[in-house]
């Protein structure tokens, strides 16, 4: 089989060797610089999961992966989220309250927004000199896809489903990653139900691909040189993996939340909003079945300052009870081994099967 002309122009439009992207995993210092420069180093593309930093930790975190590589790597943000009204928090701060006793925490406190300005947050990336800017959630403003595109970055949206795809075609993005529903962490869903995005990447993948003219990465559920050949069978031009790089010793994710990657099974994940209010995939641990289908779970992103304190207080303690375990359906295949040995690994086993 030859490698599709698709597979090989998304590596030259990166510059990039492989067409190999680590997911860009925000919160909890999990796209440690040491893990994306590794990424970056081995020929795929290492990227920084920059959501809930500030300005000045997007320009720190930037200049240390430079030090570290001159390859090409990507960051990512969360486009803009319409306030979440008023609401009161009382109901669910006296349900956590419990929590944070346990762990020995200070009562909770009522929750504002974690997100620092938008626009400061891309005048960081702008300084940075990212290879690429990736965002969902969402589609950000034209004027900031405008300004990034002037500065010839490579703009890299998320997808749920077909009709998302048309809109950030028609929106100009450069290329297109379709997140089926077997990805961890939040849900891309911005123009439909959530439930309607919960689309496996079998069955979106070759119809994003069959829908747009543009580039499509295959996200969800990749964890081997399997799934990078099944991707490109599929008529993807790249594959991004974020689950596949939590275990790898660069990785800033906690030691309890690593053990947890690696003991699961198949069916250990949940769709919840436990944890941030918004839908997203990951382990099931107390937290998530204990606040399950409640109707005091505050909206997005209130739920996910609320629980904050609680999630962050568990990593620290080793407990995976209250912990953040974004997780992918395809865990149980994960493996501990260095992030550029990983990428090895991955164009090798998908090579073989050609």
């Amino acid at each position: 089989m030859t490698v599709p002309n698709a597979w090989r122009q998304l590596s030259v439009w990166l510059g990039i060797k492989h067409p190999i992207i680590q997911a860009p995993m925000a919160g909890g210092g999990i796209t440690t610089p040491e893990l994306v420069a590794a990424v970056s180093n081995a020929g795929g593309l290492g990227s920084i999961g920059a959501a809930y930093m500030k300005p000045e930790e997007i320009v720190q975190l930037a200049r240390r992966v430079r030090e570290l590589t001159d390859r090409p790597y990507a960051i990512n943000l969360f486009a803009p989220q319409p306030p979440p009204g008023d609401v009161d928090p009382s109901r669910m701060l006296a349900l956590l309250a419990r929590y944070h006793q346990e762990l020995g925490l200070p009562p909770p406190t009522p929750p504002a927004s974690p997100f620092p300005s938008f626009e400061e947050q891309v005048d960081a990336i702008v300084e940075s000199g990212a290879r690429a800017f990736s965002f969902t959630l969402g589609i950000p403003p034209d004027a900031v896809l405008e300004r990034l595109r002037a500065r010839r970055v490579v703009l890299m949206g998320t997808a749920t489903t077909v009709r998302e795809a048309k809109l950030l075609e028609e929106a100009r993005v450069d290329i297109i990653v379709a997140q089926g529903s077997e990805a961890g962490g939040h849900r891309g869903t911005f123009a439909e139900p959530f439930e309607a995005g919960m689309v496996g990447t079998l069955a979106l993948v070759p119809q994003v691909v069959d829908a747009v003219r543009i580039p499509v990465v295959a996200s969800g559920g990749i964890m081997d040189g399997r799934g990078v050949a099944a991707a490109r069978v599929l008529g993807a031009s790249g594959a991004q993996l974020g689950t596949a790089f939590l275990t790898c010793p660069e990785s800033g994710a906690a030691p309890a939340y690593k053990a947890a990657i690696r003991a699961a099974r198949d069916d250990m994940t949940v769709v919840t909003r436990a944890l941030s209010g918004r839908p997203a995939r990951g382990l099931a641990n107390t937290l998530t079945e204990e606040l399950k289908d409640l109707e005091v779970l505050l909206p997005y992103p209130l739920q996910h300052s609320a629980t904050s304190p609680l999630r962050g207080a568990a990593a620290a303690q080793g407990d995976p009870r209250f912990m953040t375990l974004w997780s992918g359906q395809a865990a149980a295949l994960s493996r501990a081994i260095p992030a550029a040995e990983l990428v090895r690994e991955l164009v090798e086993e998908s090579e073989r099967l050609r």
